[in-house]
C-alpha cells in the first residue's frame, strides 16, 4: 500500500507562548529594527508567531509523537509555573557575523533555565544533536540572510539603542508542541498540543 511520505514526519519544536501585549510591544521594536535594515537583509518573524523556544527537535517520525507528548507532559506535571520577562535585544552568535536577531526572555529564579535544562533531558532521543552551550532564553525576531552583513551597521545600532527596552512580563503556565510548516510564503504554526505547568 502507498504510504503518504509527506506526513510520515512532522517538523516540531517546544515553547513557552507570548501573551499579545508584549508581542505588540516586540512588534514595535522590530519595526525600528526593520527601518534600519536594507531591504530583504532579514527574514522577520510575524509578531504572532514570537514564542520562547525549549527545544527544537526538527523532523519527527509520526509514529513517535505520542511518546513525545507523553515525556513533554511527565516534565510540565512536576515543574511550577513562571514569572517571564521581555528585555532587550541581542544576536546570536554574536553582534560581529549576526545570524539571528531577538529580544531576550527570562526569569529572577533561573526557572526557565532549569525547564530547558529538564525539557531537554527528556526529549534528547526526538532531537537531532547540539552542541553544547548555555542556554539563553528569547524570543527570535527575524534571520540575516547570506551576504547582507555589510549592510547591517545601522540595525546595530538602533539596537542598541534598544539594549535595555523593557517589553512586558507574563505567567508562564504552559508548554506547548507546535508543528511547523514550511510554505511559500514562510513557516505556519500550528498547535499540536499543549500541558500545563503545576500552578
Amino acid at each position: 500500500m502507498a504510504t503518504d511520505n509527506s506526513s510520515a514526519f512532522l517538523r516540531l519544536f517546544i515553547a513557552l507562548a507570548v501573551p499579545p501585549d508584549v508581542r505588540q510591544e516586540i512588534a514595535r521594536a522590530q519595526g525600528q529594527l526593520r527601518r534600519h535594515s536594507p531591504p530583504g537583509a532579514v527574514r522577520w518573524t510575524r509578531p504572532e508567531q514570537f514564542h520562547v523556544t525549549l527545544k527544537f527537535l526538527g523532523d519527527v517520525p509520526a509514529a513517535q509523537v505520542e511518546a513525545l507528548k507523553q515525556a513533554v507532559s511527565k516534565v510540565c506535571a512536576g515543574f511550577p509555573a513562571m514569572q517571564l520577562a521581555a528585555h532587550g535585544i541581542g544576536f546570536f552568535p554574536s553582534t560581529q557575523k549576526p545570524r539571528v536577531v531577538w529580544a531576550g526572555a527570562d526569569d529572577a529564579s533561573g526557572q526557565l533555565a532549569e525547564l530547558h535544562r529538564r525539557m531537554d533531558e527528556a526529549v534528547r532521543h526526538f532531537a537531532p544533536t547540539e552542541k553544547p552551550g548555555k542556554f539563553t532564553g528569547h524570543i527570535t525576531l527575524g534571520r540575516f540572510k547570506p551576504g547582507h552583513h555589510a549592510a547591517i551597521p545601522q540595525l546595530l545600532e538602533r539596537a542598541t539603542v534598544l539594549r535595555d527596552r523593557d517589553f512586558g512580563d507574563w505567567p508562564a503556565g504552559e508548554v506547548a508542541i507546535i508543528r511547523s510548516e514550511l510554505t511559500s510564503s514562510g513557516a505556519m504554526h500550528l498547535p499540536l498540543a499543549s500541558f500545563a505547568l503545576v500552578e
